[in-house]
């Protein structure tokens, strides 16, 4: 852990934000030594920050103890250099517990996952992550997905909150997004660093391959953005990343359109590839990272294949543009 806000460290995209995969061995046990050096390739590729054991780091497959460790592991192979933010789910309960062994590893934040199974009302999801974020010392990003869908009123709540700094949207709903925005902004809570002592409140572009959505959602104002990508092809990512940032709007749709949208049709042969083919792809970048656990199942072969093919398609993508 630094000293720094951790919302003013994350508030400059100067990267990616870097979702590693959680290395498994040939036994099915962790793989720490593979997943400290894919989460050290990362930091030196320029991620911005590591999330580490959340969607992409399949935290539903890993247990208590596991999750400890890997955090810890994540927290000495970034080594300060970048912030570490661990995933936290479940129910209450749960979730805090999870934090707490967060916070005892050494984590920066927490990204707060949807509560298992349930469906609740807004009260509800409200005072489950507020005492999640009452439960430790680390600040909190919100993930809305799935069973955790906020009003725009619910998200003025948490932002009111001075340890929920962000709110990462895995729904893809850039209406509600607009709305969530507009009114967090006319409520006031945003540019609460007099008051709570950290900066505005952070909005994240959280859906599965962030960058096909990129340009529509900076559109609304949001730059921040989880890249699974930047896990297999971090030169890739960073093209991107660098494009979106500096308006290079002609590199950032050759990217989609070439790389991008041909990855998610792929992604989307299969349930759990936003995970599963990921990690093949960290594989193939020589990181033995293991295969995912059940219930997710691998990548064909032949889609191994055209994954590969991908990939050197956009680096082609990277160099045309260099050349242009």
């Amino acid at each position: 852990m630094t000293s720094a806000p951790l919302a003013a460290r994350l508030s400059i995209p100067s990267g990616p934000l870097f979702f590693p995969v959680t290395a498994f061995g040939p036994d099915g046990g962790l793989g720490l030594d593979a997943y400290r050096a894919h989460v050290r390739a990362g930091v030196e590729a320029g991620g911005a920050a590591v999330f580490a054991v959340c969607g992409t780091g399949e935290f539903h497959a890993v247990t208590p103890e596991e999750f400890k460790a890997c955090v810890a592991a994540a927290v000495e192979a970034a080594d300060g250099r970048v912030p570490v933010i661990a995933g936290a789910g479940y129910g209450t309960a749960l979730a805090i517990r999870y934090a707490q062994l967060a916070e005892d590893a050494g984590a920066d934040g927490l990204l707060a996952m949807p509560p298992y199974l349930v469906k609740a009302e807004q009260q509800g999801l409200l005072r489950h992550y507020r005492a999640l974020a009452d439960a430790t010392s680390l600040e909190v990003i919100v993930y809305q997905r799935d069973n955790a869908v906020f009003t725009p009123e619910a998200v003025v709540e948490l932002a009111a909150h001075p340890k929920i700094i962000g709110f990462k949207d895995g729904l893809g709903d850039m209406d509600l997004m607009q709305r969530i925005v507009s009114t967090v902004r006319s409520a006031g809570t945003t540019g609460r660093a007099s008051t709570a002592g950290h900066e505005d409140f952070l909005y994240f572009n959280g859906l599965p391959t962030a960058e096909l959505t990129g340009l529509a959602y900076r559109g609304i104002g949001v730059s921040l953005y989880s890249s699974a990508v930047f896990c297999f092809a971090p030169d890739i990512a960073q093209a991107f990343h660098r494009a979106l940032n500096s308006g290079d709007d002609a590199t950032a749709n050759r990217l989609v359109d070439g790389f991008y949208r041909p990855f998610v049709e792929l992604r989307n042969q299969g349930r759990g590839f936003a995970v599963a083919l990921v990690k093949a792809g960290v594989r193939l970048r020589g990181i033995e990272v293991g295969e995912v656990r059940t219930p997710l199942h691998e990548p064909s072969e032949q889609q191994i294949k055209e994954l590969a093919e991908l990939i050197e398609r956009g680096r082609a993508l990277i160099t045309e543009g260099a050349d242009a």
